[in-house]
């Protein structure tokens, strides 16, 4: 009887977790595969809400806690929290000896998982590799983890072509799709009384969902452009807001702090740490657009027929659907950005909007993937150079 692959997923925050949760489901029920799962960064902090719990609620068995998240936000307390991460994914992975581990995305504890991952000598499948998101730190991250990767898995064929691009074997580098669509695809989605009993809100004539994080690589403040968005919103008429609190990143304290304010001294707002998948995917049945600078506004929204309204330069390089509105992080930009959101034209265009992130099916695919690639040699890396096609 062959030997099951001890297949162990990374996650560091709760969005991550959201993306990656069907993923483990479905290794949990492979024949092949033994799940084992290391939380860390933000599920680990009271601050962003302690959301490893949501992990064992969900039925998953936790192997080990890497602590490495700081209370500064700081670069200096970053950088701390990124070598503290090391040490402690070193010792983890040292005593859970995976085959394979998977990680996602771009974020500083996952550069430290990958690190450490390479350094066992330990093979690395990675999610969303070859993207672009050039207002961020996140950007060269990425990239460094799919050099020290050995899978790839895209959400899309030019994404795919940027990985080998980058000298990665193209046998080695699959296009699935974005995991996220697939849980607007086998997720059961909340009614809309469910869901505004869940949040204890009720919806009005206009709704607009806001995520903004902090982008690291620009001259203006994550303050400066969170008060632009905030004054934009607040000359929209009878509309409610729903917003969720950003990372762990620099600069995110003090987003989260005007969030809290302007909760507490408007009617029409309300905000969450965590929606949670369900909860998250459930509301964009029910708003007339996605305001901010999260991904989730070019992968989900457009599955959902609604606008997003992409502010600044976070999520610059990537591809976009047709519902995507691209803005300054200014007042004005803003403002005529939600102009155009409501306009009779727009609303037309978007009863045709196509996702260019796949149709819902990338777990199977990776799953299928992990049963069946050789590991054997795996770690041995050949650079592919584009003019030997």
């Amino acid at each position: 009887m062959n030997k099951k692959r001890k297949i162990c997923i990374i996650t560091g925050t709760r969005a991550e977790y959201g993306l990656l949760h069907l993923l483990m489901k479905d290794i949990n029920q492979s024949s092949q595969l033994d799940l084992q799962v290391i939380v860390t960064g933000m599920h680990l902090s009271p601050e962003f809400g302690l959301t490893w719990k949501q992990i064992e609620e969900d039925g998953f068995t936790i192997n080990r806690k890497v602590e490495m998240l700081l209370s500064s936000d700081t670069p200096v307390g970053i950088g701390k929290s990124v070598g503290l991460g090391m040490i402690g994914f070193v010792e983890a992975l040292e005593e859970l000896k995976p085959d394979l581990i998977v990680i996602l995305g771009d974020r500083f504890e996952i550069f430290s998982a990958a690190t450490s991952a390479m350094i066992s000598c330990i093979p690395i499948a990675h999610l969303h590799g070859g993207e672009a998101t050039e207002g961020l730190i996140d950007e060269p991250i990425r990239h460094s983890i799919t050099k020290m990767s050995h899978l790839h898995f895209t959400s899309t064929e030019a994404y795919r072509k940027r990985v080998i691009q980058l000298g990665e074997q193209p046998e080695r580098v699959f296009n699935v799709g974005a995991i996220g669509v697939d849980n607007i695809k086998r997720m059961k989605l909340l009614s809309k009384d469910e869901f505004e009993r869940a949040i204890d809100f009720q919806l009005g004539k206009k709704n607009i969902l806001i995520t903004f994080h902090p982008v690291t690589l620009e001259h203006t403040s994550a303050e400066e452009q969170f008060k632009e968005l905030l004054l934009a919103l607040s000359e929209l008429a009878d509309a409610k807001f729903i917003f969720t609190k950003p990372n762990a990143d620099t600069g995110g304290r003090v987003v989260i702090d005007l969030i809290d304010k302007y909760v507490s001294q408007n009617e029409n707002a309300v905000s969450f740490i965590s929606l949670g998948q369900l909860r998250y995917l459930s509301a964009l049945q029910y708003m007339d657009g996605v305001v901010g600078n999260s991904s989730s506004g070019l992968i989900e929204a457009p599955s959902f027929k609604i606008g997003t309204i992409n502010i600044g330069d976070r999520q610059r390089g990537r591809i976009k659907a047709g519902s995507v509105i691209d803005v300054d992080a200014t007042y004005q930009g803003i403002k005529d950005g939600l102009v155009v959101l409501y306009s009779e034209e727009f609303q037309i265009k978007l009863a045709h909007t196509v996702n260019p992130y796949g149709d819902g099916n990338s777990s199977k695919q990776i799953v299928e993937k992990l049963c069946e690639y050789s590991l054997e040699n795996v770690i041995k890396k050949e650079f592919f150079n584009l003019e030997s096609k």
